[in-house]
């Protein structure tokens, strides 16, 4: 009578039979091989990396105030360029003061027919307070305002306009940046009148 294995039976008389033959050893006249070193499992895996620590909450809204308020800055830039009075995201990164004073200043351009047209550089950028346990977050900022690039043009003619020579190009500037639900926001920015 034959009798048929399934692999579970197969797999268990394969077990049986390694295990009969290590329990009897070599039979052969050859010398039995060294044994080799064995390692365990921890030193042949890779070391857990390191756990990242989260970044202090006050660092984190210090880099994204003053990240907001060098944007704020770009979008300045474009409202003052454009003779219609509308260009730049200015809502995006300004409100309250802040947004008021540009949208006043480019409507009186606007009125005057003139454009600002060249690069301002926010120098320095410095936290000078954080606070973030208010029920509005913000940071002040002071950083050096350089408006020396920027070039107030007739609209029209592209001719430059006469400007006040006694006028700061370079000064000390304060802007407070609040965290709104809608993100951060340049709330107050204020010329200290001192140069930089």
């Amino acid at each position: 009578m034959t009798r048929t294995c399934n692999w579970q039976q197969w797999r268990k008389i394969t077990l049986a039979c390694a295990a009969a033959v290590l329990a009897a050893g070599c039979t052969s006249n050859e010398p039995a091989s060294p044994k080799l070193p064995t390692t365990s499992a921890a030193t042949t895996t890779a070391p857990p990396e390191p756990s990242k620590t989260p970044e202090d909450p006050a660092e984190v809204a210090k880099k994204e105030a003053i990240a907001t308020y060098l944007s704020h800055w770009k979008e300045v830039e474009k409202r003052y360029a454009d003779q219609t009075n509308k260009a730049g995201d200015l809502k995006r990164y300004a409100a309250a003061a802040a947004l008021a004073q540009v949208e006043k200043d480019s409507e009186r351009m606007r009125k005057r027919n003139t454009v600002a047209l060249g690069a301002v550089v926010v120098g320095n950028p410095t936290v000078l307070s954080a606070d973030i346990n208010r029920k509005i977050p913000n940071v002040i900022i002071s950083s050096c305002l350089d408006i020396s690039q920027w070039r107030v043009l007739n609209a029209d003619t592209k001719k430059p306009v006469a400007l006040p020579k006694e006028r700061l190009l370079r000064y000390v500037i304060k802007a407070t940046v609040e965290k709104w639900p809608e993100g951060w926001r340049v709330i107050r920015d204020e010329p200290q009148a001192k140069k930089c």
